[in-house]
């Protein structure tokens, strides 16, 4: 059952905050980094500086996606000096998280994360999204949840850890 949802004509999604029974639908940003996989706990122990990156009772949450290649050719002006070739560079990854939708906090973590890349032109991109947000409601009888599966990682760590299971 929807708790609230109110839907105004005319102004993006992303603009419409909401509610339903068990989550907050708010306003945040998404901001994207491309970076090579051995820099990104470098570039995130720095950002987390600056912001905790907090969710409800998380912090330190982002998310990084399997390793692709980048491609692209230095033009003049370039650190490695003008290129005929295009360069093909694998094992690049990208990496996202909120932030607070605060212009401050977010050229804070941008400059960040331009100091502590490797690339010259580091790939930043923000967009304006809903995210969800729980309202903490007691959920522990819900049987979809990790707590109450045979299956999460995290519990079989802890089984693992007291003996309770033998891989």
């Amino acid at each position: 059952m929807l708790a609230s949802i109110h839907i105004t004509r005319g102004l993006p999604m992303a603009d419409q905050e909401f509610e339903t029974t068990s989550v907050r639908m708010e306003r945040m940003c998404l901001l994207i980094i491309q970076a090579p996989t051995e820099d990104v706990d470098r570039i995130m122990s720095e950002v987390v500086k600056v912001v905790p990156l907090a969710m409800g009772s998380y912090d330190s949450n982002a998310y990084q996606s399997g390793p692709g290649v980048e491609r692209y050719r230095p033009l003049e002006g370039a650190a490695a000096g003008p290129e005929t070739e295009v360069r093909k560079r694998p094992g690049t990854v990208e990496v996202s998280f909120e932030l607070p939708d605060d212009r401050q906090l977010i050229e804070q973590v941008v400059e960040t994360i331009f100091q502590a890349h490797s690339y010259q032109e580091p790939v930043i991109r923000i967009q304006t999204i809903l995210t969800s947000r729980s309202k903490g409601l007691d959920d522990s009888a819900n049987p979809n949840r990790w707590w109450n599966t045979t299956g999460d990682w995290k519990k079989k760590d802890d089984r693992l850890a007291t003996g309770a299971v033998q891989e």
